[in-house]
């Protein structure tokens, strides 16, 4: 029985990274990324997989990662690779990593079979059972279909992601640049995609993941997409070079206002659901009635201005009597 952690990272910002790159893997331990992934799957030749696996568990026990979630992404179970990527990895460099991310996933079994695989190398290693997230990766129709059971599949499972580039492909959309709208059509394309990922996530209490832009150069098509996911309620995106990390940290952030507001709310309904503030249910911040429901939403924009590291510049101050 694995015991489940917390799993509420920060993830504004998710940087891939070659694995078999050691230039790469230095560079992007100074880079301000909430998460860095070191990748054993499409960023990997087959060739180079196998020495990848060793290149990674070195610069995850020798590195300084400070402040960053470390992942590394495996090979889809329906290679021949992905059972020694795992086992590699996480005998070789375990208490030096958060999660493994598992792409292409189609059903729930997959992440199963990666829950199993971990609780057995962690036994037999002596490392703490469960500690190990899983962040699974949504590339086709049959995982899309399958996504709220994908999100249940174990104690283990952090983050639901996007893959748009195989995501177009396995459905054929008319399209060869990834992550922007397929021409001839008027809306967004993504929009029921990105909901049903974000709707599987938050049943979940799990943190959803944009996928990838890749015009790297093109950082205002790369805020623009990004603002659409951070406008519905996702908590991230990755990125693919350095130049698109602060865009990232700053779109997947509150405004300094929201995150103050946010702050004053949350004292506020505090104080006015006290004794000292009359046991109120609803009460008035200004122009504005809070409540509850008020306070719910308050805590979710918090939330990521704490996790963002922001700091608050005004305070609530009690009403005179």
């Amino acid at each position: 029985m694995t015991t489940p952690v917390n799993r509420l990272r920060p993830r504004r910002s998710c940087l891939a990274v070659p694995g078999s790159n050691p230039r790469f893997l230095e560079k992007a331990q100074g880079l301000p990324a909430d998460q860095v992934f070191l990748d054993l799957e499409d960023a990997c030749a087959p060739l180079a997989k196998p020495e990848a696996r060793h290149t990674i568990v070195k610069f995850l026990n020798e590195g300084d990662w400070t402040g960053k979630t470390r992942v590394v992404r495996v090979n889809d179970w329906t290679t021949e690779w992905t059972y020694r990527d795992v086992v590699t990895v996480v005998e070789g460099a375990g208490p030096n990593l958060d999660c493994i991310m598992l792409p292409k996933v189609q059903n729930a079994q997959q992440v199963v079979a990666l829950d199993l695989l971990l609780t057995q190398i962690e036994k037999t290693m002596g490392f703490e059972v469960g500690r190990i997230g899983i962040e699974a990766q949504i590339e086709n129709a049959q995982g899309l279909n399958n996504v709220n059971e994908i999100a249940q599949a174990s104690p283990r499972v952090e983050t639901i992601i996007f893959g748009p580039a195989d995501f177009m492909a396995s459905i054929n959309m008319k399209s060869l640049v990834v992550g922007e709208q397929p021409p001839g059509y008027p809306a967004d394309a993504y929009h029921y995609i990105l909901m049903k990922i974000l709707m599987a996530a938050r049943a979940n209490d799990l943190q959803a993941i944009d996928g990838p832009y890749l015009q790297i150069r093109n950082v205002d098509g790369f805020r623009e997409v990004a603002g659409r996911a951070a406008a519905l309620g996702f908590d991230g995106k990755w990125v693919l070079h350095p130049g698109q990390v602060d865009a990232a940290n700053e779109v997947f952030s509150p405004s300094q206002e929201d995150y103050d507001h946010a702050e004053l709310i949350l004292d506020a309904y505090d104080y006015y659901t006290s004794e000292a503030g009359g046991k109120k249910g609803s009460a008035m911040l200004g122009d504005e009635m809070i409540d509850e429901a008020s306070r719910k939403m308050a805590l979710v924009i918090a939330g990521k201005g704490r996790a963002a590291g922001m700091r608050r510049t005004s305070t609530f101050e009690i009403p005179e009597a």
